[in-house]
């Protein structure tokens, strides 16, 4: 089983529920319509990866997302995570009306920084994606047409979570495509705080 740094401790997720959809900007710039419910979709385990990849039998896109840790049925920990897409083939599937797991949920298709325990959900979380020293993406709790707790409530309201599970609550925009070598620096903040950074160089 592959894991994650939650505090300190290793932790053993058995799976990502990832949220799509949910910055009205990142839906403009993908074409997407706005949704009248919740986009869930999932991640197993095998996801998840230490290495960030840029190319799995296709070019890679990277989407930056605020994280958490789901323990006691709630969330404990916050960190931050890349969603990794086939975008082509993401696309292709949407047009046939075809579940996106081959496009999503492929070996390697996250990464993770370490998680920050927290006793509650600070509506100041905000965090940025830098790549090669540029600003890329930038979101934050206000951006968000879900929040989540609402997401919480939605997952359990039709699915079971383990104590280690991941949340993924969707990306802003500015999302594009993984080139190897690239640098990507993610940096989580609650007000002027820096909880968590992580930086990845591309495979």
């Amino acid at each position: 089983m592959n894991t994650v740094v939650v505090d300190k401790r290793v932790v053993k997720p058995s799976k990502v529920v990832c949220v799509g959809r949910n910055y009205v900007e990142h839906i403009m710039e993908l074409n997407n319509e706005v949704p009248d419910e919740m986009v869930l979709f999932v991640k197993p385990n095998s996801a998840i990866s230490a290495e960030l990849a840029s190319f799995h039998q296709e070019a890679i896109h990277y989407e930056a997302e605020l994280c958490f840790v789901v323990e006691h049925g709630q969330f404990s920990a916050v960190g931050l995570g890349l969603d990794l897409t086939k975008r082509s083939l993401q696309s292709r599937l949407k047009v046939k009306g075809l579940p996106w797991e081959r496009a999503k949920a492929f070996d390697g298709s996250v990464v993770f920084s370490e998680f920050v325990a927290i006793e509650n959900v600070s509506e100041s979380l905000t965090f940025e994606l830098m790549i090669n020293d540029e600003l890329i993406q930038v979101g934050n709790m206000a951006l968000m047409m879900n929040k989540p707790e609402q997401i919480l409530t939605e997952i359990q309201s039709f699915m079971s979570l383990i104590d280690g599970d991941i949340v993924m609550t969707g990306t802003p925009k500015g999302v594009g495509v993984v080139n190897r070598e690239g640098k990507f620096c993610a940096k989580l903040f609650d007000k002027d705080s820096l909880l968590t950074q992580v930086n990845w160089t591309a495979k």
